[in-house]
């Protein structure tokens, strides 16, 4: 009897007793899986197992399996295939030096394949059973556009004709356009009237009195006070005016500087 293999073969689906291939050889009537299995645990003698005979059996078997799932199919040609294995090991003499590798590292590799075919088959079942596009689902339709009907309606005088050509003729004419001369109040001017305040003003006046005169107009009066500012303060650097001012944003006063005596000798 052969040495026993740590081979496990996966197990079939569930349901399938119509479709098993039931062997029938020397020494054994049944499903191939259940021979196999018997095998590996030397429950059975495979010195009486006919190989040719199994073979034959599950090529009529593949002939009348057209109907059957490929898959099982080539689940019963790999434990088919593992049979002959092992009754090729009990004819066939032990060569002195081992070229091949031991029967337990074949039947790992064996069952490793096998394990990946399995794993190949459920991600390739679970591919086809997921929703596809078109079939389970339906992707969203873009958004259709609204269509915009417009109606002109024209509802005019000849008075509005006549106004709208006006307004477009009107818009596209020359024009030509003058611009107003300002009128500044120049530091000469300023320094001119100050000088003259400078003859009367003994005692304190309010700068902005004296200013009004010459405050024609309201746009002169920004002009005529900015002028009068810069030019009394060059006046008071000279000493000929004094400026005196009593809080923030209150009136400007000015008064002539009295010469001191000491000034007057020199």
């Amino acid at each position: 009897m052969a040495a026993a293999l740590p081979f496990e073969m996966e197990p079939l689906d569930k349901g399938e007793t119509e479709e098993a291939f039931l062997v029938d050889v020397d020494g054994f009537e049944g499903p191939l899986d259940l021979l196999l299995e018997l095998a590996r645990r030397q429950k059975v003698d495979l010195a009486k197992i006919s190989v040719l005979a199994l073979a034959e059996q599950y090529l009529h078997f593949i002939e009348e399996a057209r109907r059957v799932r490929l898959e099982l199919a080539a689940d019963y040609l790999v434990m088919a295939a593992w049979l002959a294995y092992l009754k090729s090991r009990l004819l066939l003499p032990v060569p002195p030096k081992a070229d091949e590798p031991a029967a337990a590292d074949l039947a790992a590799a064996l069952a490793e394949r096998l394990r990946r075919l399995e794993a190949i088959r459920t991600a390739a079942e679970q591919l086809v059973n997921r929703a596809r596009i078109g079939r389970d689902m339906a992707m969203r339709g873009g958004a259709e556009g609204i269509e915009t009907v417009a109606t002109p309606q024209w509802q005019a005088s000849i008075f509005d004709l006549l106004s709208a050509y006006a307004r477009q003729r009107q818009k596209h004419a020359l024009s030509k356009v003058t611009l107003k001369q300002r009128h500044v109040w120049s530091l000469a001017e300023a320094r001119a009237a100050l000088e003259r305040l400078s003859g009367m003003a003994r005692e304190w006046t309010v700068l902005d009195d004296y200013l009004l005169q010459y405050c024609v107009s309201p746009e002169v009066a920004r002009t005529v006070r900015a002028s009068s500012f810069s030019a009394s303060l060059e006046l008071v650097r000279e000493g000929r005016l004094d400026l005196r001012q009593d809080r923030a944003f209150a009136p400007i006063w000015v008064r002539r500087k009295e010469e001191t005596p000491l000034a007057a000798a020199e």
